[in-house]
């Protein structure tokens, strides 16, 4: 059996092939569309003038490209109106019969025009594909040779001295002197220049304008028409005060005559106003920062401003009841009732406050000075006991019980029985029985501690706690008699 060889291309075909298919890729990259295939929907503008678009320029919807201009044409022989018919993209239907079109530049980088739509609003109709959206409901952005066009040779010849006049404001020098009274960072420097410096605090004014916008915008979709509507409720009521409004303007004018004759004064208050600036930008900085919370914060006090009148409608009942409690014949009685007592009751406070001081007098005397005092040991030898002398104390009147029961329990004396010895000891005259005497049998040292005859004085104007503890075992002993 023979061999079936497959079909193969000749070098010829082969390029042929690949540049048709070059060439189908180009026009479907650039055109796309599929040739001899018809529009997705049509769309017919009459525009007054329509120079600035051609076929294939873009037609957008909120900035989006949405189809092109496929042709323009006169609307009618003999007038400068043109039909121009575009091709819009399934996805960005539907357009409705008050659909508004304007024609704006593009960007420096794309250069041309496009077409721009607002599709209307729902409430209209929509269109069907092919219909044609008059005049009225379309604009085109005038040009400058436009308006240059309308101008008289003697208006030009202004408009010209007026622009050479400016350029020279801008870039011309400062004549010496003439900006000697202006800010040193300023001096020298040409109008063009200094507006140049302005740059730098470019961005920052404009972020603030950007919030100022943002915030004349409001809260609900509607504020600014509100705004609107307000001003020109505004603008009425003036136009129907003329003779205010022109008492105004004089009034003004003077005012402003005073500004003038103190322009001194104000040129310096200017110059000063950059410092005031620089320290004010910190504070608005701060200040702005805190609107977000101050915003966030009167919404949510919205719904309790809402239902404060129910809680003020609530609150009236309460008040009559409280009002009919502070009435005389309810707690305005009961404290005249408690009035002696509370008389009283404040006597008996301002006596509780002096007893508490006089007891804490006391308290600290007996803390400070007495406990102190008794938990001294009193050094004796060579009978010296060795516990505090307070216990000492505790100690003998034991002793001393125990002594009184006159050996039966019956008794009522202390009989004691120091001993006999031949040295006689004797006290002082007692006022009822006079000396009393008794023996020894060594002679007695002396009594611990001597007695000085007259007793310490008593001073009432000296605290107690501020007296320092005796010192118990450096009393004297007094002498034998």
């Amino acid at each position: 059996m023979r061999e079936r060889r497959g079909t193969r291309f000749t070098p010829f075909q082969a390029g042929m092939i690949a540049l048709v298919l070059i060439v189908i890729g180009t026009y479907l990259a650039f055109a796309k569309q599929v040739p001899w295939s018809q529009p997705d929907f049509e769309l017919k503008a009459v525009f007054e003038r329509t120079t600035e678009v051609g076929a294939r320029s873009p037609v957008r919807i909120a900035g989006v490209d949405v189809g092109q201009v496929s042709k323009v044409e006169r609307a009618s022989e003999g007038s400068e109106a043109a039909l121009v018919t575009m091709e819009i993209d399934e996805e960005a239907l539907p357009i409705h019969e008050d659909a508004e079109l304007k024609i704006r530049p593009r960007i420096f980088l794309e250069g041309n025009f496009f077409v721009d739509v607002r599709p209307g609003t729902p409430s209209a109709g929509e269109l069907e594909s092919g219909e044609v959206i008059p005049a009225s409901q379309t604009a085109a952005p005038v040009q400058l040779e436009r308006v240059l066009g309308t101008l008289r040779g003697a208006t030009r010849m202004q408009l010209q001295r007026f622009l050479r006049g400016y350029g020279d404001a801008i870039g011309g020098e400062p004549a010496p002197g003439e900006d000697a009274d202006q800010d040193p960072v300023t001096k020298g420097e040409t109008a063009g220049e200094s507006l140049n410096d302005t740059l730098e605090y470019s961005a920052e004014s404009l972020r603030g304008s950007a919030l100022v916008n943002d915030a004349l915008r409001g809260l609900a979709p509607r504020d600014l028409s509100r705004l609107i509507a307000g001003q020109q409720r505004v603008s009425q009521a003036l136009g129907s005060r003329e003779q205010q409004l022109q008492d105004l303007i004089t009034n003004f004018n003077v005012t402003m005559s005073a500004f003038a004759a103190e322009q001194d004064g104000l040129r310096g208050t200017v110059r000063g106003l950059r410092s005031l600036l620089e320290r004010a930008d910190p504070a608005l900085d701060e200040l702005n920062e805190s609107f977000p919370p101050t915003r966030a914060f009167a919404r949510e006090i919205i719904p309790g401003v809402r239902e404060t009148a129910a809680t003020i409608d609530a609150a009236f009942p309460w008040i009559a009841q409280t009002r009919r409690l502070m009435s005389p014949a309810e707690l305005q009685g009961l404290v005249r009732d408690l009035s002696p007592a509370t008389r009283d009751l404040a006597l008996t406070t301002d006596g509780t406050l002096k007893l508490l001081r006089q007891t804490d007098a006391f308290n600290r005397c007996l803390l400070d000075v007495v406990l102190p005092t008794g938990s001294v040991v009193i050094e004796d030898p060579p009978v010296t006991t060795g516990v505090s002398n307070y216990r000492e104390f505790f100690m003998a009147l034991v002793g001393l019980s125990s002594e009184s029961q006159n050996f039966d329990g019956n008794g009522s004396y202390v009989r004691l029985q120091p001993g006999g010895g031949s040295f006689r000891v004797q006290t002082g005259r007692h006022p009822t029985f006079g000396p009393l005497f008794g023996n020894a049998t060594r002679p007695p040292l002396g009594t611990r501690p001597a007695y000085p005859g007259r007793l310490p004085p008593k001073r009432r104007d000296f605290a107690c706690h501020r007296n320092t503890p005796p010192d118990l075992n450096s009393a004297r002993t007094g002498g034998t008699p």
